[in-house]
């Protein structure tokens, strides 16, 4: 049996903690052992981060960034493999997962732009003889608490930056999937990353409170449910960190009347169904606006739902694979029984769903709800799985309101030939991340990701430029030399004059 080990100060060993299994969904069967680490084992940690920070954040940024290099050139010639340690435990199709490595390695390269990035600004005679300067430095020992759905991507929305603006990292992978980011963990050693840059303690909320509580862990990133991000918030700022926390969604499509309903169809597969709908930008609500608009669109998903390859990630036409856990499968049946009881229509039936010689695999079938209103379990809340929920508007400005009162803001998406109605949606809608005839608006590396209302808790979205402002702190300095100074004592504000 497989035991997961941690990474601490540059070594890997087994923890002494209690253990937990890890699982392969496509089959149901335990892949591998999880030991969970102890508090003693996290103190050991950060006091590995703490001292070698301190050499890594005087090391200039050049050399910083040349070990990022090698660590994306590594990244590039393993993706095949981190991408099927992502499949194995996390269940989702092998070119899904090549995409979710694709889109780390992409924060790995912008985190290579460190030397531009970091440089400050400088204003001469902001006073007589005076100038002015001011850089960004790093916060010290911070900390990474991320999900099971992108167990290599969301680690390298965090890691990455902190560690190219000089901070050393502790990382806390979820206990689902825990492979992929040891995998990394491995390549970024090779890379010649100096050992306590970044160490990897596995763990549940023991752990994570361990984390929040740490009085030398100055910033902790964390993306997962809504619940949990308020808690991390609440408990982390509470104890004098710096904290983002990125939670749950309820991603709406609006479709109106002139948009092509073949294009609307495949974009709303794809971003429904893609990774099971385990993904926080995915779309589960389609908004079409108009009886005929609705009609016809649910004439041309319903096909394409019930044709929908389901297998596991082995199968190289799978479109989409099993969902994470036993427990997270019947969770997604429950919603599914929910909407039917609260008078939803069920077009198509994702229940039942079983695949020979995968039966103790973790399966639910493709679902489509039809005529779903905003009072119904299904629309409020976020389910987390290949569920698309049609909620139809009899106008733009109902779908907008549709939009604008729920209580997620993370991303939404119009498809319209009409620019003016595009060009208003995007200004108007009160989340944070629009896409126009776009389906998942994930912005690239070098933008940042973040949703707006109870999607995102703090100040700073995440990775990009502000990953940078969020893993960094300002410094001013003002300089007057001995040959610029007159004698006397000046008693007033210092001012331009």
């Amino acid at each position: 049996m497989n035991v997961i080990e941690n990474a601490v100060a540059g070594k890997r060993y087994v923890s002494t903690g209690r253990r937990v299994p890890v699982f392969n969904p496509a089959t149901g069967e335990v892949s591998a052992e999880l030991p969970l680490s102890t508090l003693s084992e996290l103190n050991d940690a950060v006091a590995s981060s703490k001292k070698a920070q301190v050499a890594w954040g005087n090391t200039p940024p050049m050399k910083r960034a040349r070990v990022m290099f090698k660590f994306k050139a590594l990244l590039d010639q393993y993706a095949d493999d981190l991408a099927r340690e992502i499949s194995r435990e996390h269940g989702k199709v092998h070119d899904d997962a090549l995409g979710e490595v694709a889109r780390g390695i992409d924060c790995v390269d912008f985190a290579c732009g460190i030397p531009q990035l970091l440089k400050g600004e400088f204003s001469r005679n902001v006073g007589p003889s005076i100038d002015s300067y001011s850089d960004r430095q790093p916060l010290g020992v911070v900390a990474g608490i991320t999900p099971f759905n992108f167990p290599a991507m969301v680690p390298m929305w965090m890691y990455p930056a902190a560690i190219a603006c000089g901070n050393a990292f502790i990382l806390k992978p979820s206990e689902r999937d825990p492979s992929a980011p040891m995998l990394a963990w491995n390549l970024f050693m090779e890379a010649g990353l100096p050992e306590g840059i970044l160490n990897v303690v596995h763990g549940d909320k023991e752990m994570v409170d361990g984390i929040l509580d740490h009085p030398d862990i100055k910033a902790v990133s964390f993306v997962g449910s809504t619940p949990i991000a308020e808690y991390v918030y609440q408990r982390g700022t509470k104890a004098g960190k710096r904290v983002q926390a990125l939670g749950g969604a309820k991603n709406h499509m609006v479709i109106l009347p002139d948009a092509d309903l073949d294009q609307v169809a495949d974009a709303l597969m794809g971003a429904g169904y893609g990774s099971a709908g385990e993904r926080c930008m995915a779309i589960s609500v389609a908004v079409p606006v108009g009886k005929e608009t609705g009609d016809a669109l649910v004439a041309k998903l319903k096909p394409r739902v019930e044709s929908l390859k389901i297998g596991p990630a082995t199968d190289k036409d799978a479109e989409m694979g099993p969902v994470v856990t036993k427990i997270h499968r019947d969770k997604i049946v429950g919603y599914i029984d929910a909407g039917v009881e609260q008078g939803a229509d069920l077009v198509v039936d994702g229940r039942g769903f079983s695949l020979q010689g995968y039966e103790g695999g973790y399966y639910v079938g493709g679902t489509l709800f039809d005529n779903v209103t905003p009072e119904m379990t299904i629309y409020k809340e976020e389910i987390f799985g290949p569920v698309l929920s049609v909620v139809r508007a009899e106008t733009y400005d109902a779908a907008v309101k549709l939009i604008n009162e729920h209580e997620y803001g993370n991303g939404t998406a119009i498809f319209t030939r009409d620019g003016d109605a595009a060009r208003e949606f995007a200004d108007k809608i009160e989340v944070g991340m629009v896409g126009i005839n776009v389906p998942i608006p994930v912005p690239v590396a070098y933008h940042s990701f973040g949703g707006w209302k109870r999607s995102l808790f703090g100040d700073h979205s995440i990775y990009g430029p502000e990953g940078v402002h969020f893993y960094t702190r300002l410094k001013t300095v003002t300089t007057r030399w001995p040959a610029g100074i007159k004698g006397g004592a000046e008693f007033s504000f210092p001012s331009v004059k």
